[in-house]
């Protein structure tokens, strides 16, 4: 209802708007003609302007009057021109290139370049330019490019030129694949609360996709000390003004001139070691006051940045009233390649109506983003208006060509000969993949286990088939919420043992899932799984060593997770469990290494098959609730997705069993608690994670090894990376039924050091050091220090060693890291 009267209400007032309004467009080139790409046009003492396009053409609409449009770009000397506007009107500019002029007094044979006067001055008000605006709103328009320049046919069995062609690519599998406009409402208050609403949004090829263009991803402010761009630069970007600027940074004062009563300094920026995060280019600096009047820096793959080559970043101000200067455009353009693949592209945004006084209250910034139904149905009459950047003939074309694909691509018939292609059954999927079957339109998916990972060996079933299957309907695309049916089916072979088991995962509302399971199966007695079970095969069958300790349990269960309110979190489950103990029946190996023989399926005593527990039953019910200190969240037409917290997570939990119900013979309570975050930056030292926690067993009366709490370690060379696992720690020999206090830090130092060093520079390597610690009433004040290096894809080497009070022997070992 309250869509349907705005929608009354633009009827009616947004004709006579635009019948009174006139545009202005035309070219802006250099000296011989050529366009100058997103060269900026504005109207004098206002914020009201627009940017050209990559050709140089603009268009700037306006209501009729007296105007005085200005024409700059950086390097190049300011134009303006007064027009008196009653009618559609074409002005062209040419920018001469700027010449600086430089005071030959200020010149001193051997001395210090005067730039860094100037830079001590700017840096010194750094802070002041940092804090004088409290908050302030603006709109803003973002349009975003992507394109391909090469690529090989083929990529890893994925037929690139299938996918070029289907994708609106040309033969060549050239491009653009990436095109979008938005426009939002932006909104900031100190010391970092941003809300934007999106406004309006264009896919090129999608007619129900939403901008990936987002203000506050675009925002970089160079009064910062540093700018933190995580997943392009493993390390903190330092600004050529930052408080320690100086020690990173060269300058050289290229000259000055005069723009608008202004002097204008113009000061080359260069690393003093070009493998620091630094940039190279150029900054304008206003004399006087000494803020920053525009900038055009880049960075290259020479200071470790990942996936491009060079990404160049451009900024221009412009004055709000006498005192406040605030961004006027901002441009990232970038290019890369790797494997075969080349690509190019840019963002660029526009800001204008700012508010630097306005009304806002802290409240309305628990939502950072909105994008609401419908923004991305606006029509092509709609962006002819209100695009403020022409688009160029290559962009009109995409736009044209696309979006017939988008119509196809989204229609039923097509989606499902493509669904019917995909899902044909072969020997191959079969094996590898298992089989996979999809219903994109409605969607709805089909998957089942591959028979390579179907097929297990372990000492108690000896050769096993452990073979399931899923069905999901995705009921919420955006946080991935599903409604879900899923069984398995396993039977060891040497053992003769047939398990099963089923469930459902129900989505309940808008943040809660209901899951009912029951069957019986065969599981690992740490529920921590520390050997998954194709390592265990792998040690089993080549090494053996039977690593994984097994037992049978048959149960039902029933759990229910929810979002309270914000970032809080809780889930509660009930589990009734008949538990059974199991020898070991097999005793195969392909290799018998020296030294080396099964153990018993009891890790307490590993050379003789005495049962670990008798067999029993158990009834448990569980609470955890989990809170990070954040109520943030962005809103997207179907639903909220809460954001992480820069504080970390405090999580309790509650565990008890109850005898005699349902037969159950375990008998006590287990409260826990622990505290976390990961990713803390620490500037240009790298970033910071830590996991806390602790627990106890009280009013305990009966308790088996399975109810125990258990810890993940790890006894074999690849593990899988988490911050709160140990690197040496014995998989079960320590588990609890007492007390523990457990913690884990972890610092990635982000390539300082190898970056430094010729030979590792290329490999873009993050050292890593650990610390996990941990006792218990039977192991007092164990430890392990680890240190290694992680590569950009997640590959970890660790080197680690243990020690302890108690008379455990200490270890150490080389470890390799997964961390994907």
């Amino acid at each position: 209802m309250r869509n349907a009267l705005l929608l009354v209400l633009l009827t009616l007032f947004i004709s006579p708007v635009f019948a009174q309004t006139y545009i202005v467009k035309g070219k802006v080139t250099d000296g011989t003609g050529k366009g100058i790409p997103f060269a900026s046009v504005y109207i004098r003492n206002t914020t009201k302007g627009t940017s050209a396009n990559s050709d140089g053409s603009y268009s700037l609409t306006l209501p009729s009057g007296k105007y005085e449009v200005i024409f700059k770009a950086v390097g190049y000397k300011q134009v303006s021109d007064i027009i008196t506007l009653g009618s559609d009107i074409i002005l062209d500019a040419a920018l001469g290139v700027e010449q600086y002029q430089l005071n030959e007094v200020s010149i001193k044979s051997g001395g210090e370049d005067p730039a860094y006067d100037i830079i001590r001055r700017a840096i010194k008000k750094r802070k002041t330019y940092l804090n004088e605006v409290n908050a302030y709103t603006c709109e803003v328009y973002i349009k975003g490019l992507q394109r391909l320049l090469a690529a090989p046919k083929k990529f890893m069995g994925f037929d690139v030129q299938k996918f070029a062609l289907q994708n609106g690519l040309d033969s060549n599998r050239r491009g653009i694949v990436y095109l979008s406009e938005s426009q939002s409402k932006y909104s900031f208050m100190k010391p970092d609360k941003v809300h934007e609403e999106m406004i309006s949004s264009k896919v090129s090829g999608s007619n129900r996709a939403f901008s990936f263009n987002r203000a506050s991803d675009i925002q970089v402010n160079f009064y910062e000390n540093m700018q933190n761009w995580d997943g392009i630069s493993n390390r903190p970007v330092i600004s050529p003004i930052a408080d320690n600027a100086l020690s990173f940074y060269k300058y050289k004062l290229i000259g000055a001139t005069i723009e608008n009563g202004e002097t204008i300094n113009k000061i080359q920026v260069t690393p003093r070691n070009e493998n620091n995060p630094c940039f190279s280019g150029y900054i304008y600096i206003l004399e006087d006051t000494w803020r920053l009047q525009s900038l055009s820096l880049y960075i290259t793959k020479k200071a470790n940045i990942n996936f491009v080559d060079t990404l160049r970043v451009d900024e221009q101000y412009v004055p709000i009233n006498n005192k406040v200067w605030m961004p006027a455009s901002m441009k990232f353009e970038f290019n890369g390649g790797f494997m075969g693949f080349k690509f190019a592209g840019y963002f660029v945004s526009l800001y204008k109506d700012y508010d630097i006084n306005p009304q806002l209250d802290k409240s309305q910034f628990k939502e950072t983003l909105r994008i609401s139904k419908g923004i991305n149905k606006m029509d092509s009459v709609y962006w002819q208006q209100q695009r403020p950047i022409p688009l160029t003939d290559e962009e009109k074309t995409d736009y044209k060509k696309k979006e017939v694909l988008a119509a196809k691509r989204e229609s039923k018939q097509y989606l499902d000969s493509i669904d019917n292609e995909n899902n044909k059954v072969n020997a191959t999927r079969l094996i590898l993949r298992g089989y996979y079957h999809r219903n994109r339109f409605k969607h709805e998916y089909f998957t089942t286990s591959s028979l390579i990972s179907a097929v297990q060996y372990n000492t108690v079933e000896g050769l096993s088939l452990n073979y399931g299957g899923l069905f999901s309907k995705v009921i919420d695309s955006l946080n991935n919420r599903r409604f879900a049916v899923y069984g398995n089916a396993r039977y060891g072979f040497s053992n003769k043992l047939f398990n099963a088991y089923g469930g459902v995962s129900i989505p309940v509302g808008e943040a809660t899932t209901l899951n009912l399971s029951g069957g019986s199966t065969i599981t690992d007695l740490s529920d921590r799984q520390p050997a998954s079970t194709f390592v265990n095969s792998l040690y089993t069958l080549l090494n053996r060593q039977n690593l994984g300790k097994l037992y049978q349990k048959q149960f039902a269960s029933a759990s229910l997770s929810t979002r309270i309110y914000g970032g809080w979190k809780a889930s509660a489950s009930a589990e009734w469990a008949n538990r059974k103990w199991l020898d070991n029946t097999a005793y195969y190996s392909l290799f018998h290494p020296k030294g080396h023989e099964f153990t018993s399926n009891n890790p307490l005593v590993p050379d003789a098959d005495v049962p670990l527990f008798e067999n029993n039953q158990s009834f448990k019910v569980s609470v955890r609730t989990t809170y990070d200190f954040s109520n943030s969240y962005e809103t997207y037409p179907t639903g909220r997705r809460y954001l992480p917290s820069k504080y970390p997570t405090v999580g309790i939990g509650f565990t008890k069993a109850i005898k005699n119900v349902f037969g159950s013979d375990a008998d006590y309570n287990l409260i826990t608690a622990d505290i976390t975050k990961s990713d803390i930056q620490m500037g240009y030292y790298g970033k910071f994670s830590f996991w806390v926690g602790a627990g106890k067993f009280f009013n305990t009366k009966n308790i088996y090894y399975t109810d125990f709490h258990h810890f993940a370690g790890n006894q074999v060379l690849a593990y899988k990376v988490g911050i709160d696992k140990f690197l040496l720690l014995d998989y079960y020999t320590y588990s609890t039924g007492d007390k523990y206090l457990e913690g884990h830090i972890e610092h990635n130092f982000s390539g300082l050091f190898t970056n430094m060093v010729p030979g590792l520079r290329s490999l873009k390597l993050q050292e890593i050091i650990d610390v996990n610690y941990l006792t218990t009433p039977n192991l007092k004040n164990y430890t392990e220090l680890g240190f290694g290096f992680q590569t950009n894809f997640g590959l970890r080497v660790m080197y680690g060693t243990s020690f302890n009070n108690s008379e455990v022997k200490a270890n150490h070992g080389l470890r390799l890291g997964l961390n994907f």
